[in-house]
């Protein structure tokens, strides 16, 4: 048997399509295995969101080619975003890449990857626009999906489903209490700065059936909480007749063992008042809320081709509070795109410490190709846009360590992700996995996937300390 490492780079979508991809292998024939030095093959799940993002791509896939210098690794493969997104562009600057399969190759995967291994070579496809693939109008678009492979929605092969139980193309490579579930994929919305529409495609959602019956897969792995994962989650049902968020999560919430639901990737312009009232009045949901504001300044915001000001977005916070004081609100913002005035700035500075939010991202303007932000007049040079960033970042990091200072004194619940001879540690429910630092609970006696209720006694950065009561 073939023994292969898939590696993945970007974000939570990214780590569901390795799944699915190791499942697929599993499936065909392969052994996934943890270590690269011991693979025939390595995968790379490459990242092509941002620019620094498709650098660290490109190094894990020569970090990869190394390994076929000690004898045991025949093939390196590149698949994801970056792949998709430039193919026989990325293929022809990258010869230390064995083969460039796109997302049309995933169904096929195994059957690739043999092909490769056995000295065949694979010609990169030539990059498209996705969104031309479904129907412009998304009622029509359930009915097309099948005739095109969309990662994250195919059945798996008749002859290759398990005797029993949901037939979940799926195999863990982590095993921890917390995994991200896909419920759509793609995105209809414009965003100057934003490449993903172009090579993810337009929106379309999964099944409620599909999604129900994956999570109930996820709990028979150990998982406690799934973290609701899209390009744009509140837009969840636009494609389906009867369905929404709101639908899905009492649904969810009904399915025995899991514990916690966690929502991400929303777009405050979408939000309905039905929508936070169930968010927060379904009992496994976690109030926790993924807010993707981007900036603050109005006219910035209409040239992000976006909406919004800071009055409508600082009343969605306080709606949010009024609610629920502990909920946890995250977002990232962008310093420096072209237009942006010293104004701007001031606006969007005050807006961070007006919101006090629990995490914000910063990062700096940098040109897509392909995006309208590319062709806007009035870029700033990049010093100015690290300033800016600079700038706002500190002030951020200064609001978000102050907002968990203010939670020194609460009682909790916290999930076990790790222990150790020390304690433990884990997350809280205003906590997402990886990006909202962790709860640690110094001596505690405890095991992964547990549940414990603590007081949060102090504060490190944004990080917590938690006693167990």
């Amino acid at each position: 048997m073939n023994k292969v490492h898939i590696q993945t780079l970007g974000c939570a979508r990214n780590d569901v399509d390795s799944e699915e991809l190791a499942g697929r292998l599993a499936a065909g024939g392969f052994v996934l295995v943890d270590d690269p030095a011991e693979a025939e093959t390595v995968v790379v799940n490459t990242c092509g969101f941002i620019e620094q993002a498709k650098k660290d791509s490109i190094d894990t896939l020569l970090a990869a080619a190394d390994f076929k210098e000690s004898g045991t690794t025949k093939a390196v493969v590149a698949v994801g975003c970056m792949a998709e997104r430039y193919g026989a562009q990325l293929a022809e600057v990258l010869p230390e890449a064995d083969a460039v399969l796109g997302f049309d190759d995933y169904a096929d995967i195994a059957d690739r990857l043999r092909s490769i291994l056995a000295g065949g070579s694979h010609e990169a496809h030539v990059p498209r626009d996705r969104r031309k693939l479904l129907p412009i109008a998304p009622t029509d678009r359930q009915r097309a999906a099948g005739r095109i492979v969309t990662p994250g929605h195919a059945p798996l092969p008749e002859g290759l489903a398990p005797a029993t139980g949901p037939r979940v193309i799926r195999r863990r490579l982590g095993s921890g209490p917390a995994a991200p579930l896909k419920i759509a994929s793609g995105c209809d919305r414009r965003c100057a700065f934003c490449a993903i529409p172009a090579f993810r495609g337009s929106y379309l959602s999964r099944p409620v059936a599909d999604i129900i019956a994956e999570a109930r897969w996820l709990v028979e792995q150990g998982v406690k909480e799934v973290l609701l994962v899209s390009e744009n989650t509140s837009s969840y049902g636009k494609d389906l007749p009867g369905v929404n968020l709101e639908t899905l999560l009492p649904q969810l919430s009904r399915v025995d063992g899991l514990e916690w639901i966690r929502v991400s990737y929303l777009q405050p312009a979408e939000i309905r008042p039905g929508m936070l009232e169930v968010m927060l009045d379904t009992g496994k949901v976690v109030p926790y809320f993924d807010l993707s504001f981007q900036h603050a300044a109005p006219g910035v915001l209409r040239r992000m081709r976006r909406f919004g000001d800071p009055d409508s977005f600082l009343g969605l916070v306080e709606r949010i509070r009024a609610v629920e004081p502990r909920a946890g609100i995250r977002s990232n913002v962008i310093a420096g795109f072209p237009g942006e005035t010293e104004s701007d700035v001031e606006t969007l500075r005050e807006f961070i410490i007006d919101a006090n939010l629990d995490f914000l991202g910063v990062f700096g303007y940098s040109d897509e190709e392909g995006t309208e932000g590319e062709g806007l007049d009035a870029h700033l040079d990049q010093a100015e846009v690290d300033a800016r960033r600079e700038l706002l970042a500190d002030v951020a990091n200064m609001v978000c360590e102050s907002r968990a200072a203010e939670r020194v004194g609460e009682r909790t619940v916290v999930l076990v992700e790790e222990t150790g001879a020390g304690g433990a540690s884990g997350r809280a429910p205003h906590q997402g996995p990886e990006t909202d630092g962790v709860v640690e609970l110094p001596g505690a006696d405890a095991r992964i996937g547990q549940f414990i209720e603590v007081e949060l006694i102090d504060v490190t950065g944004i990080d917590m300390v938690g006693e167990a009561r």
